[in-house]
């Protein structure tokens, strides 16, 4: 069903690369004008050439989503650039590699949780004001670590398992104002991201290869639920954590 996204006005955080990348341009593809929102700047603004490659009107705003005022300003141009605001995906997120719970440096628990959580919940806040009443949806992006202990990266299982719980606040909270909110949580997925917090590629490649699949899912397929959760077809689901992990681990 092409032009599933027709008319609508979606922002991607983190649009520059992985599965952000990936989304943009599948949503300018089925008919979404899209802001891709990030810290990368060069990466960010190649997102936005390759969604007017398929046909779409791209704006890259540089944001870093751990601060109030450029999400502000970042939610308040693209109102003003397109229009609207119909479909939020809170995207942006690191995975930092860390020690054990007790020898976590306060910095990094600092900027995971910040750009993870906060992330979120700022992006969230200054988005529903005006989507409320448009038949608009969230969709956020956990992972199997909020489900899961994380002992690589403790700080990065705690944001992700927030995000989980943010998403039933926010639903529960807006689903009458008609807004959507749903979790998607991915397993391993072959993005530049994923292989740097892995530790190497051998290391990526093993964890993959356990996997019920057999294999790592890719960007395209993230993007692809992002869609549907997007979109009308998705139009009673709200509330929900939808893993998407190849069977997870055996």
């Amino acid at each position: 069903m092409p032009g599933r996204l027709e008319d609508k006005v979606a922002i991607i955080t983190g649009g520059a690369t992985g599965m952000g990348r990936a989304a943009s341009v599948l949503f300018a593809q089925e008919g979404a004008r899209v802001t891709v929102a990030d810290r990368n700047v060069p990466d960010g603004r190649t997102t936005v050439g390759m969604v007017g490659d398929v046909g779409g009107e791209g704006l890259f705003i540089e944001t870093d989503v751990s601060k109030a005022n450029q999400v502000s300003k970042m939610v308040e141009q693209t109102v003003r650039y397109f229009g609207s605001l119909d479909v939020l995906v809170n995207n942006a997120g690191v995975a930092i590699r860390t020690p054990p719970l007790a020898e976590v440096p306060e910095l990094l628990w600092d900027l995971t949780l910040d750009t993870n959580l906060r992330g979120v919940f700022l992006c969230t806040k200054y988005a529903v004001p005006h989507m409320i009443g448009r038949g608009s949806a969230i969709v956020n992006v956990s992972s199997g670590a909020g489900m899961n202990p994380t002992p690589q990266s403790v700080p990065y299982g705690v944001s992700k398992a927030g995000v989980i719980q943010l998403t039933l606040t926010t639903s529960a909270q807006y689903a009458h104002e008609g807004i959507r909110c749903n979790v998607i949580v991915p397993g391993s997925v072959d993005t530049p991201q994923a292989r740097g917090s892995s530790g190497s590629t051998e290391e990526f490649e093993r964890n993959a290869s356990r996997i019920a699949m057999g294999r790592a899912g890719t960007p395209r397929e993230i993007a692809n639920l992002m869609l549907f959760l997007a979109s009308d077809e998705s139009s009673y689901i709200t509330g929900a954590a939808v893993k998407i992990d190849g069977g997870g681990l055996v």
